[in-house]
């Protein structure tokens, strides 16, 4: 066998291992898309994810809902509740980042250390606390709890993320502009703010996705079935009492991907622009 034979083998061989390992990788997501399509006495009966009898109506029943709420009325609540996250971090983050990269004032270091120090911290230590005070406020049971704290900056990641790639500017546009009479303020926002993007779709696409899927703060602060988002809203499809609907769910789990699916795809490109050079500058 020649050298470029030998070659070809190799590397037909490397695209095997690759596809195989992916396919791996992909088979749970693979066997949920299939079980959505499945009726409810096959879909724990075999693990090969093509149906062999398709049922289209695990999709009419979930999306139908629970107690007379469609599941569109999750999907629309989720929307409202990630976008608002969304919006919150992303200006709030990248003011507080432009402060901490570029700004100097009394207490700097120390403000930059605490803020680090909120990363460390488990969500579930601050959990009491925080609905002590919402619920001073009369916020239980409303998308405030979820959606107001993002307008506070109170995402130490998504700062320090931002932080790094602002470092990582050079300081010479802003002598320039502010050569040219520009403030603080004109320098964020026409400098900064177009230069920083991929940071800030980075953010965004990361608060999308972790609120779009949270389930744990939803369950907390959320006990009105209209104002359910999408984990809680999947949840009713399993009753530990009773029989569960696993092909409804299912069908709606699939569903609840698809704008994550299309979030990340569009905006790869930017993704990987701004996690890849966010790390470049101390």
């Amino acid at each position: 066998m020649d050298t470029g034979s030998a070659s070809k083998s190799a590397i037909w061989l490397k695209h095997f291992i690759i596809c195989l390992i992916a396919f791996v990788m992909l088979y749970p997501v693979l066997w949920l898309v299939g079980s959505s399509f499945k009726p409810a006495n096959m879909i724990f009966s075999e693990i090969w994810f093509w149906p062999r009898q398709w049922n289209f109506h695990n999709y009419v029943s979930g999306w139908f809902g629970f107690q007379g709420s469609s599941f569109s009325r999750f999907l629309q609540n989720s929307a409202l509740v990630s976008l608002g996250a969304v919006l919150g971090n992303v200006i709030t983050c990248s003011m507080a980042a432009y402060a901490f990269a570029r700004l100097n004032f009394r207490f700097k270091a120390l403000g930059f250390a605490l803020m680090l120090m909120t990363i460390m911290l488990p969500l579930h230590v601050t959990l009491i606390p925080r609905y002590i005070l919402f619920n001073s406020l009369g916020w239980v049971n409303t998308f405030a709890p979820l959606i107001l704290p993002k307008w506070m900056a109170t995402d130490g990641f998504f700062i320090f993320l931002t932080v790094q790639f602002i470092r990582g500017l050079p300081k010479e546009l802003d002598e320039a502009a502010t050569i040219d009479g520009c403030g603080p303020v004109q320098i964020f926002s026409r400098i900064i703010i177009p230069l920083a993007l991929p940071a800030l779709i980075t953010t965004m696409i990361f608060t999308f996705m972790w609120t779009w899927d949270d389930f744990f703060s939803q369950l907390i602060f959320l006990s009105d079935i209209g104002k359910y988002t999408v984990p809680l809203g999947l949840r009713l499809f399993l009753d530990s009492s009773s029989q569960s609907d696993w092909g409804p769910m299912f069908a709606m789990s699939v569903l609840s991907l698809v704008p994550c699916f299309i979030l990340f795809i569009t905006l790869q490109k930017y993704f990987v622009e701004g996690i890849a050079t966010s790390g470049l500058k101390g």
